[in-house]
């Protein structure tokens, strides 16, 4: 087994195959990813690529989901997928003397699913109670509106779920021909991480996906900088959930980082701006944070927040001082270095797991072809300096750009709410 590093290299059918080998690494995760997600959805398979995702899990041609489950689990590990905006994935991990059940597994699930009838709409019943349970957590559910408002009238704007309406009268014959147009060379690669052999984990994605060809890319187009927005959201939880946020850069943009440093300073943790400003200094909310949402050619730099109903719109007034506060005045003295440490930190303690090592691998290889070491992520926080994040706040920070969404019970005042009543 080669030292620690990142290797890219292709099958011979042109599949790209991406490893980070761990030493001393005790477990062992490889991950198939398809690069397509809901924003290649058209409106009348909005759901489609999601539900496809849980149905190749139930049978293949070699096993059915109770004997995946045993072997993996016989094996130490776990079996998982997930879809996004711009990629579906499926994994396995297991202890390192397993390591080949992961692979047989994982494998088996991409090449050789059966897509029938009776599995697709078992699985659709399942797929229709998550779309119900989200809508019925509102903490989750405020970030799929925030990017609904924001990206109107863009494929970026469609949940990763779909739409209950539509996932209803999906068919197995609707998933077979999404999966032969889609499940296709060029938009297969394969990630492995931890205890795993670069040469090993090619030759395994070649023998299993190099008959996979005949396919094509998504063709996406990047979204236009949205105008200002409002939208209020009725449902009936107590506590309203509050997104404030502005639309950023894509994963190939030079300043990516920088938004990121941005962010953590105005609402990560509990030192920050925005913490310390609506909480801590007023007691308006319960909790508040800021999160950068990726993708290929755009990103979304927001705010959530969630209070009872009075402190709505002081608790947006509030944010929106707090961030006009930034603009105006810099970062204060060791807020940089501090802020810096706090992201580090945050990586470094994700990349001690191999799900979220193997998770981030694949996911920025997806977006943007690049395969970043922990330390090479380190350095590119490092590298950020003050010019570089106040920069990048004046251009991304901008009233004009603002889009908000609030979801909580009947409110009038809320509901006409003015954004430009806000003061950055």
């Amino acid at each position: 087994m080669s030292g620690h590093g990142i290797r890219i290299s292709k099958t011979s059918g042109g599949i790209p195959v991406v490893t980070e080998a761990i030493p001393g690494s005790q477990s062992a995760g490889y991950m198939i990813g398809v690069a397509t997600g809901s924003r290649d959805e058209c409106g009348r398979i909005s759901g489609l690529s999601h539900l496809l995702e849980h149905t190749v899990f139930r049978e293949t041609e070699s096993r059915d989901s109770y004997q995946m489950a045993k072997e993996i689990e016989g094996a130490g590990g776990e079996l998982n997928a997930f879809t996004a905006k711009e990629m579906t994935a499926f994994y396995g991990i297991t202890i390192k003397e397993t390591a080949d059940v992961a692979m047989d597994i994982v494998g088996d699930i991409v090449a050789n699913p059966r897509i029938n009838e009776k599995d697709t709409e078992l699985e659709k019943k399942i797929v229709l109670q998550e779309l119900s349970m989200i809508k019925n957590e509102p903490e989750s559910y405020i970030h799929d509106l925030f990017e609904s408002q924001l990206w109107r009238g863009h494929p970026l704007s469609q949940d990763e779920g779909g739409l209950e309406s539509v996932v209803e009268g999906l068919t197995h014959e609707d998933l077979r021909e999404y999966y032969e147009e889609k499940y296709r060379i060029p938009n297969l690669a394969v990630y492995a991480v931890g205890a795993v052999d670069p040469e090993e984990t090619a030759e395994w994605a070649g023998s299993v996906l190099d008959g996979m060809s005949g396919g094509s890319r998504n063709i996406r187009e990047a979204p236009r900088i949205p105008e200002q927005g409002y939208r209020f959201a009725e449902n009936d939880a107590d506590h309203y959930q509050i997104a404030m946020g502005f639309p950023a850069y894509g994963a190939s943009h030079k300043d990516r980082m920088a938004v990121s440093v941005l962010a953590a300073a105005l609402g990560s943790g509990t030192s920050s701006r925005l913490f310390q400003g609506v909480r801590e200094r007023k007691a308006l909310v319960y909790s508040v944070y800021t999160t950068v949402s990726q993708h290929s050619d755009s990103s979304s730099l927001a705010t959530y927040m969630s209070c009872t109903g009075p402190n709505v719109a002081e608790s947006m007034c509030t944010a929106a001082s707090e961030i006009g506060k930034l603009c105006r005045e810099g970062l204060e003295k060791g807020e940089l270095e501090r802020t810096k440490r706090l992201l580090k930190g945050a990586n470094v303690r994700a990349m001690e797991s191999t799900d979220s090592r193997l998770y981030r691998l694949g996911v920025n290889h997806m977006l943007n072809g690049s395969a970043e070491t922990l330390e090479e992520r380190l350095a590119r926080i490092d590298a950020v300096t003050g010019e570089d994040v106040m920069r990048t706040a004046e251009d991304i920070l901008r009233l004009e750009r603002l889009n908000a969404v609030v979801l909580g019970k009947k409110s009038k005042k809320i509901r006409d709410f003015d954004l430009n009543s806000l003061s950055f």
